[in-house]
């Protein structure tokens, strides 16, 4: 890759918030100083650090995608992308968490190459990337291809949901607010984890359209 390739954009939202939050800290009589460097040291560098490490792996993502034909001087001309691009850079900044990180790069990605929906959907899926936990995309993506117990041949999607994800085993308040949150968003078709089912409608892909296509979206292309 030249000078010219696709760069993700090294100053975000982060560091607004940085810099109002410093500003705040001086304002503090005595301390206000000393609070000031206590943040730069214990914020900026983490902060610097993910910025970085997106850049670097978003990057790794162009150069692939490059060397499987996309020409990267058409992204610089695309102001879709750079947008997309930009916010995704935003968001990535906002989590630790590496499955939310794989799915913005994967989304950029498939921005890139043209395999994402219209320009509104996009925004709406960063969005979802931004508030759905690692958890709810874990669910989600149980619940496109479920793999039922065997020898179940009653029961309620719990019991799916159960199999697919032991770690889940206990905890019903949490899978029920995780199932709520993907039905109210419009992702999955099916309103309760508890409603009892025969073994084949247990097996059932309850994922709705938007849904499909939001793990699309987050996929690697």
């Amino acid at each position: 890759m030249d000078d010219k390739e696709i760069q993700v954009p090294e100053k975000s939202s982060g560091d607004i918030v940085h810099s109002v939050a410093k500003a705040g800290l001086s304002a503090i009589p005595v301390l206000g100083g000393t609070a000031v460097e206590l943040f730069q040291n214990v914020v900026q560098p983490p902060l610097e650090k993910r910025r970085a490490e997106w850049m670097a792996q978003v990057g790794e993502k162009l150069q692939e995608l490059e060397d499987n034909g996309l020409i990267l001087e058409d992204l610089q001309n695309d102001e879709q992308f750079i947008s997309a691009a930009m916010y995704a850079s935003q968001l990535a900044l906002r989590t630790h968490k590496e499955e939310k990180l794989e799915a913005l790069r994967n989304a950029v990605a498939n921005i890139a190459t043209g395999q994402a929906p219209d320009e509104a959907m996009q925004h709406i899926f960063l969005n979802l990337i931004d508030n759905l936990t690692e958890l709810h995309i874990q669910v989600l993506s149980v619940f496109q291809a479920p793999t039922t117990p065997p020898g179940l041949s009653m029961g309620g999607l719990s019991h799916v949901l159960e199999h697919n994800m032991p770690q889940m085993r206990g905890e019903r308040e949490l899978c029920d607010q995780l199932w709520k949150d993907l039905y109210t968003r419009g992702l999955i078709n099916t309103d309760s984890l508890h409603r009892t089912m025969s073994g084949n409608g247990l097996g059932q892909n309850r994922t709705t359209s938007l849904g499909a296509a939001f793990l699309r979206f987050i996929s690697k292309p």
